[in-house]
């Protein structure tokens, strides 16, 4: 197992004139160009603070005194914290990197390799799988239960994931009632609204529409979220060359003022709100107008993102491990590997998206839940490098092997083998004749027996009866499994 969290930043796309260039033109985008914003009350709070106001035309323009003051109000490093024993605690911030699931897929392939759509069992079950998997560092909620009626997804996705997994939980909200149940729900969990703001074990996600925009109902998850305390992410999704410019350098200025716009506004709402710089950056295929999400461009902007977010000392809520391979394939694997290892060698902290998704994120897999976790444990792996000191550098070792020895017998060998090389788990790595008598199984095979396994033999630790029971109660709307 290789622990989330270790630090890297060995990768640059951007020089420090590069990212000052993109700072300054993004603080011409939000003091000229403004955010387009609806919600009244939003309006209201920007005014009061000092923006500029165009009520007509719900403009709001921000200055870079008022943008770089939020900055400096804004935590630098957010702890999401697990349910039980901190064991599973990521902090976020610096360059330190943790790779996990995300999206809100409407599909699944299933273990019969039957695409259908999801239900509230899938949202259990991936929770119960990534719970068994140590290279998946955190939940992000990656499904939506198609059987429910909207009034109770959000408790349904919040409940089946915190019953099913102690890793740390974030989700999107669909409804702004949805998020007052939810963050009732997890403080009765946590023993009370001030012990879940100590140890916030479940966060949020509030998107920021591109460009520049933000919709009523987002604006108010939001807010209730930072008055709550709790972290949240303010996802921007700029599209190169449809909702963003086309070019890589200007779509990064557009996501720039987009994520600034979500540290700005929760940092006028409850200075001090846990706020992660948020980017989801993809491009447009201009040949077949198709959303791209497992391009080489993705996985350069988060990597230049990763960059930004240090520039202004926030942690960060970045992509990765994508793909828009419709199933575990050789085109899911290059794309994932490719777009998970660019950003973590950057040292993104937050890479979601990075297990399960298939379909540009339409789609989740149970199989490849598991081979992401072994792409991801690859990436960890570069991303803890080399070490370098006397005993790695090994001179002793080589003096005493001397010319035409071998190095199978030697003490360091015996020591070093299990921690100095990744071994992952879904893969074939036997000679031909020894992979044909096992059955010449393929990576998805070998995938889907882990996963399978999994499924039948992992118990998570589950929520207390009387939590639970009171829980139920509460929320009668809460679907039973």
């Amino acid at each position: 197992m290789l622990k989330g969290g270790m630090e890297t930043s060995a990768l640059k796309f951007l020089t420090e004139e590069d990212i000052s260039k993109i700072h300054r033109v993004s603080m011409r985008v939000l003091a000229e160009v403004g955010v387009q914003i609806t919600e009244t009350e939003a309006l209201d709070l920007c005014k009061e603070k000092g923006a500029r106001v165009d009520y007509a035309n719900n403009r709001v323009y921000f200055s870079e005194e008022l943008v770089m003051k939020a900055v400096e109000s804004a935590p630098s490093t957010v702890t999401i914290y697990d349910r039980l024993d901190d064991t599973r605690n990521i902090v976020l911030g610096g360059n330190k990197v943790y790779l996990g699931t995300g999206g809100t897929a409407i599909n699944i392939l299933d273990l019969d390799r039957i695409r259908r759509e999801t239900t509230t069992e899938d949202i259990a079950n991936t929770a119960r799988l990534v719970d068994a998997l140590d290279n998946v560092h955190f939940f992000v909620i990656p499904c939506y239960p198609n059987e429910l009626d909207t009034k109770d997804v959000d408790v349904n996705r919040f409940y089946h994931s915190i019953n099913n997994t102690t890793k740390p939980i974030m989700g999107g909200i669909f409804t702004v009632d949805g998020v007052d149940k939810v963050i009732k729900m997890a403080a009765e969990i946590a023993g009370g609204m001030d012990k879940l703001r100590e140890r916030p074990f479940i966060s949020f996600i509030a998107s920021i529409l591109s460009p520049l925009k933000l919709d009523n109902d987002r604006t108010k998850i939001l807010f209730k979220v930072a008055r709550a305390g709790l972290p949240i992410a303010t996802s921007t999704a700029p599209l190169a060359g449809a909702t963003s410019p086309v070019t890589l350098a200007g779509t990064l200025v557009q996501l720039n003022a987009e994520a600034l716009t979500g540290v700005v506004l929760t940092q006028m709402v409850n200075p001090g709100t846990p706020i992660l710089y948020s980017s989801v950056p993809t491009i447009m295929d201009m040949q077949t107008m198709s959303f791209l999400f497992g391009s080489v461009e993705s996985g350069i902007m988060n990597a230049a993102v990763a960059q930004m977010a240090q520039f202004y000392k926030l942690p960060l809520y970045s992509t990765g491990g994508i793909s828009d391979s419709k199933q575990p394939d050789q085109q899911a694997g290059f794309e994932k590997a490719l777009t998970a290892i660019l950003p973590a060698l950057a040292g993104a902290n937050f890479i979601h998206e990075a297990a399960g998704q298939l379909d540009s994120g339409m789609t989740i897999s149970y199989a490849q839940y598991v081979i992401d976790n072994d792409i991801s444990g690859c990436v960890l792996r570069a991303v803890r490098g080399i070490e370098v000191d006397e005993e790695t550098l090994a001179y002793d070792v080589i003096a005493k092997v001397g010319p035409g020895g071998n190095y199978l017998a030697q003490r360091q060998t015996v020591k070093k083998m299990r921690t100095e090389f990744f071994y992952p788990k879904a893969v074939n790595r036997i000679n031909y004749e020894g992979w044909e008598e096992a059955g010449a199984k393929d990576t998805w095979t070998l995938a889907e027996e882990v996963a399978k396994e999994i499924l039948i033999k992992h118990v998570p630790q589950r929520l207390l009866e009387e939590i639970d029971q009171k829980i139920r109660e509460i929320e009668p709307g809460i679907k039973v499994l």
